[in-house]
């Protein structure tokens, strides 16, 4: 039974339940928020040490592209099952595990010398990350109703352009700084430093991260009943299926994987090409591409934060997503009509990344609308597992046209496509079942 009483009446009844989710948002999506920026800037910062690490290990673009690629393989074999077990096992530990593995073979990259070590740390690393992503989206959905997911989705998520914010100028400052120290390279140091958040935020895990709400020593008995008569009333629904078996079969699911494929092609083409298309339109020292490749994912974040509040405010999410995909499209296809324009490249970028940002938080709120239990574990994994091979996709599709043409013009085009092309799939949902 719920620990209002009757006699409140709704305005203080929503009051009370804001000032309990203040709560709970301000003791978990910071330290969340932090994680991912950790993970994010580990995952895609061989995109900065592309900029020198190629010509050190004479790699080509091809290589380049599979290495970054490669990662994603090891990503979809081990998601859905990282997921499961993270369902069974809890959040601390398994979020921990990840975490720490991740950093030390993210740091190991740093000892790379050639093509086959590349792909075999890449893909290890893959392994190592698997089901971080798809587990923190499962966990929120512990703490969160659908109505108020849009907006905490956001906040964590936003970690992707703050890592781009940070992790640019950072990377481009290390590169410079530590270059030659030690008798490294500046890309050596650059796994090596960025390495140490994750590895000591994964110990912190271990401490700080409640599995569930009832295990949560911060909240009264009265709080901790109410959030969990929230999350009951939610999951509800009749047209929800708790079947892990069922998910394989269902279509609604694979056509989020194939929209959420779309997005994420458009993800990878931004996180591991931005630093050279900006170099590509005129910036040649690393910490002047660092410093501008922040102004896009600033964008970004501002986009994400104000079109997941607005679909939350509307219950709207079809259009949200499509709109904001259509956009992130134009804006890469954009970027390289003016590829040889340093401010009009930067805008166009900007555009691309805001719209392509935004539409994760949206889309995230649509495979727990039909999905519930172990099936939301193993659906959350499968449709982000399935989406990342996108990572694979993107850059070595990218990195093999460059070779072929000399420029990432058709490459830009190839993501661009895939963007517009997710934002029509969108489209295809069922208002009722993702506008909740």
């Amino acid at each position: 039974m719920s620990s209002i009483p009757l006699s409140t009446t709704a305005s203080d009844r929503t009051q009370l339940e804001d000032s309990i989710y203040a709560k709970v948002t301000l003791r978990l999506l910071p330290f969340l928020f932090l994680c991912y920026v950790a993970a994010y800037l580990d995952r895609v910062n061989v995109g900065f040490a592309k900029l020198s690490m190629l010509n050190d290990l004479q790699f080509s673009e091809t290589i380049y592209g599979l290495g970054a690629g490669i990662f994603f393989i090891g990503y979809f074999l081990f998601e859905v099952p990282s997921n499961i077990i993270m369902h069974k096992v809890g959040a601390r530990r398994w979020i921990a595990r990840i975490m720490i593995t991740w950093s030390i073979l993210s740091a190991a990259t740093m000892f790379v010398t050639t093509p086959t070590m590349f792909y075999v740390i890449r893909f290890l690393l893959g392994v190592a990350e698997a089901g971080f992503f798809p587990g923190i989206v499962l966990y929120l959905t512990y703490w969160f109703p659908t109505s108020r997911r849009g907006r905490m989705n956001a906040l964590f998520m936003i970690g992707i352009p703050i890592a781009g914010v940070v992790g640019g100028p950072l990377s481009g400052w290390i590169m410079n700084a530590f270059a030659g120290m030690n008798g490294w390279h500046g890309w050596q140091w650059l796994f090596l430093l960025e390495a140490l958040p994750s590895l000591a935020l994964g110990i912190m895990t271990l401490f700080y991260l409640p599995n569930s709400i009832r295990a949560s020593s911060w909240l009264s008995d009265s709080e901790k009943t109410i959030l969990e008569d929230n999350i009951a009333k939610d999951n509800a629904g009749g047209n929800k299926s708790h079947s892990v078996a069922g998910v394989f079969t269902n279509p609604k699911v694979w056509l989020m994987a194939a929209i959420y494929f779309c997005c994420m092609m458009g993800l990878y083409g931004i996180s591991f090409y931005l630093p050279t298309l900006v170099k590509a339109s005129g910036v040649k020292d690393a910490l002047d591409v660092g410093l501008l490749t922040a102004i896009p994912y600033t964008c970004g974040v501002i986009a994400t934060l104000l079109v997941a509040r607005s679909a939350d405010r509307m219950r709207e999410r079809r259009w949200h997503f499509a709109i904001a995909s259509a956009l992130g499209g134009l804006g890469l296809f954009l970027s390289t009509v003016y590829g040889n324009n340093v401010v009009l490249a930067l805008m166009a970028l900007s555009l691309g990344t805001a719209g392509m940002l935004s539409t994760m938080p949206v889309f995230w709120t649509y495979p727990s609308a039909i999905l519930g239990g172990a099936a939301a574990a193993a659906g959350i994994g499968l449709i982000n597992s399935v989406g990342n091979l996108a990572g694979f996709v993107s850059p070595t599709i990218v990195g093999w046209l460059k070779d072929v043409t000399g420029s990432t013009n058709a490459g830009m085009y190839f993501v661009a496509g895939a963007l517009i092309l997710g934002a029509g799939l969108a489209l295809l949902q069922p208002r009722s079942l993702v506008n909740k």
